[in-house]
């Protein structure tokens, strides 16, 4: 759970690369099995079949309900390759069958498909024009889906948990309305669980956790799986595998033996560690709350498991240069918002030392 400077300083890190080092840095399995394999196999490309990736589709189909993988090497690229999916399938119906609809707040990267689809102006304003055919609604502004809805919509794009956008929940109720919609003009609903997904939300993926889990036609992953390597993919139900053709897409460093493997290694450790990531995620929520109803400057706490945002009535930009001044590591996203993405081996005792440093830092202000 921690990082030293070339000082020698010793920092809490509750950040893990943005949501990456998903088991904290130099844990034993992960050294030791980048170690055995990088004295093996590196790289082939997918011209050639290694005996992980197989392993590793199999596995991820089966801990997201969805039928088809394909590995890329980032979140934007996973996102890139899920916005081809939903072009190729309005094509096959249609050429006027092209629009995308996003939401507002949102973050899908920073390639130019995936910025197109982001509902941040900071993030779009410099590159504009960008993809024709996207549209914006408000998180959970159910009327304002349906009313972008038609029969051009080729697919439909959101976060389960807003990460880049303050760590915001898309309500049940939405979830289930872009389903049915999707469904009605015959659209691919895509689950970007870049961020919210892969164990992070305190299930594999965030649609998990509805109370009526929504199954989407294509799930975007990537940060934590391969544990700091670089790594992404795309999962499929086949309605929106058959969108692709061979040729049409493809990778050259996707996949390879060295990631699958970690990928694979890192499933096993979170099955081990998934009790204890519900518990210490929980804790860390309820002592947050305690902080809040000492700052009056604290507005709300929320996330889902290891996803944790703090939400404040002033900027936060100067409190992530206190922590690090105090050996504690975190981000503020959206101006207010102290995001919080731990490593998943976090326990109590860590929670204690964070809170504690926060409570320091809260008082200047």
């Amino acid at each position: 759970m921690y990082l030293f400077d070339t000082e020698g300083k010793k920092y809490l890190d509750l950040l893990s690369g943005i949501g990456v080092n998903s088991l904290g840095h130099n844990h034993p399995r992960i050294t030791k099995v980048i170690r055995d394999q990088a004295g093996k196999l590196l790289h082939t490309s997918n011209l050639y079949y290694h005996e992980y990736q197989g392993k590793l589709a199999r596995k991820l189909v089966e801990v997201s309900g969805m039928d088809r993988a394909f590995f890329c090497n980032s979140g934007a690229e996973a996102t890139e390759g899920c916005l081809k999916i939903a072009r190729g399938h309005g094509r096959k119906i249609s050429p006027e069958k092209y629009e995308i609809i996003s939401l507002e707040n949102s973050f899908h990267g920073r390639t130019f498909g995936a910025l197109s689809v982001t509902g941040q102006p900071k993030y779009r304003a410099d590159f504009e024009p960008l993809l024709p055919g996207v549209k914006f609604v408000a998180r959970n502004d159910e009327a304002g889906l349906e009313a972008a809805f038609s029969e051009r919509t080729c697919g439909v794009i959101f976060e389960g948990i807003q990460g880049e956008g303050g760590i915001l929940p898309v309500s049940e109720r939405f979830f289930h309305l872009a389903r049915k919609l999707c469904d009605r003009y015959d659209a691919i609903l895509i689950h970007d669980g870049i961020q919210c997904g892969v164990g992070r939300p305190g299930a594999y993926f965030s649609y998990q956790l509805l109370k009526e889990p929504v199954l989407p036609d294509v799930v975007a992953f990537a940060k934590p799986i391969s544990c700091g390597l670089p790594m992404g993919g795309i999962l499929m139900r086949d309605r929106a595998a058959a969108a692709i053709a061979p040729g049409m897409h493809g990778t050259t460093f996707g996949g390879g033996p060295l990631v699958c493997r970690v990928a694979l290694e890192f499933f096993d450790v979170l099955e081990e560690l998934q009790p204890q990531m519900a518990r210490v995620g929980e804790y860390f929520r309820e002592e947050l709350r305690g902080l809040q109803k000492k700052f009056g400057f604290v507005k709300e706490v929320r996330g889902a498991g290891l996803m944790i945002g703090v939400e404040l009535d002033i900027a936060g930009k100067t409190m992530v240069t206190d922590g690090i001044e105090r050996g504690l590591l975190f981000n503020c996203t959206h101006d207010t918002v102290l995001r919080f993405l731990p490593a998943y081996i976090l326990k109590e005792k860590h929670v204690d030392k964070a809170v504690g440093i926060l409570k320091k830092i809260f008082a200047k202000y």
